[in-house]
């Protein structure tokens, strides 16, 4: 039988075949393997007799299929696009964090949706400056008021027909937006601390939600830092679209963008025609994936 993960917990895998849903062990031969299975994943699976206490079906992973991508985290797999959530404030967005989660969407050619949340705590000329930077390098932004439903019936329809990840730090409104999406009160909604003003994580496990006919929403846990995947720090240039029409234009064909002559590139930035806040945290990444390769 084949199926769609649409849920991991504590090693048990939730398949959907039909709508029918079958609670799976993995077989141990994956853990030789060194390939775990993901939400989001197709596999292959036989059902064994009984049935759980939940009345579910008992199976066994025997295959995953093959991918289309894979994320680290949050933790999935055959994801269409991104949806990268953010408060405008209460917390007030940690611009260096949505840059790393961006730049690890472009690097898995994940299309990235952002949304700006929580628009009645912010000025409107912050939240417009801030959309407008991510409009000019390319992305669709959207800015939000997720208690009073502002701009989530543009959001529903941005992603209609895809399969969806979602990513951004507790405290953002990640659920309530998912409740709305998923057209019912799925996730519970945390309250921000008060003594660092970040989100009480709301959500302990991946899951795969069905929000329409062919659409889908993976909701995973909120967090606080990223990391970008391991990668050659000249690959880095590719996962910042800005750059792109410009390093052609370099001087040298392994231009770093950082002290060559005849940089495109920095020639652009000091024209403003690219952000330097975004190409500061070019700089932190570069340097990063620079040091990791040191000690590999």
């Amino acid at each position: 039988m084949k199926g769609r993960i649409i849920k991991g917990i504590a090693g048990f895998y939730y398949v959907s075949d039909n709508n029918k849903i079958t609670e799976c062990h993995a077989k141990g031969r994956f853990r030789y393997d060194g390939m775990s299975p993901l939400v989001g994943d197709f596999v292959t699976f036989d059902i064994i007799d009984g049935l759980t206490e939940d009345g579910l079906l008992k199976g066994h992973i025997k295959s995953i299929l093959p991918r289309k991508n894979s994320l680290i985290r949050p933790a999935a797999a055959n994801i269409d696009c991104a949806l990268v959530i953010f408060a405008l404030k209460d917390p007030d967005p940690d611009i260096s964090l949505l840059d790393r989660i961006l730049v690890t969407m472009e690097y898995y050619d994940i299309k990235s949706f952002i949304v700006f949340n929580k628009s009645d705590l912010a000025k409107k000329e912050y939240a417009d400056e801030l959309s407008d930077r991510y409009k000019k390098i390319g992305y669709k932004t959207f800015v939000t008021d997720a208690r009073d439903k502002i701009g989530l019936s543009e959001v529903r329809k941005a992603i209609e027909g895809q399969v969806t990840a979602v990513a951004g730090p507790s405290g953002a409104g990640k659920s309530t937006i998912i409740n709305y999406l998923a057209g019912r009160e799925h996730m519970e909604t945390g309250e921000i601390s008060r003594k660092n003003r970040r989100g009480k994580n709301t959500t302990r496990h991946a899951e795969l939600l069905e929000i329409g006919k062919d659409s889908y929403i993976l909701d995973t846990p909120g967090f606080s830092s990223f990391r970008i995947p391991d990668m050659d720090p000249a690959g880095l240039t590719a996962c910042f679209p800005e750059f792109m029409p410009f390093y052609p234009k370099c001087k040298y064909r392994e231009c770093s963008h950082i002290s060559e002559p005849d940089c495109a590139v920095k020639e652009a930035l000091e024209s403003g025609i690219i952000d330097r806040t975004r190409y500061y945290d070019y700089l932190f990444m570069y340097n990063d994936l620079k040091e990791r390769k040191r000690f590999r």
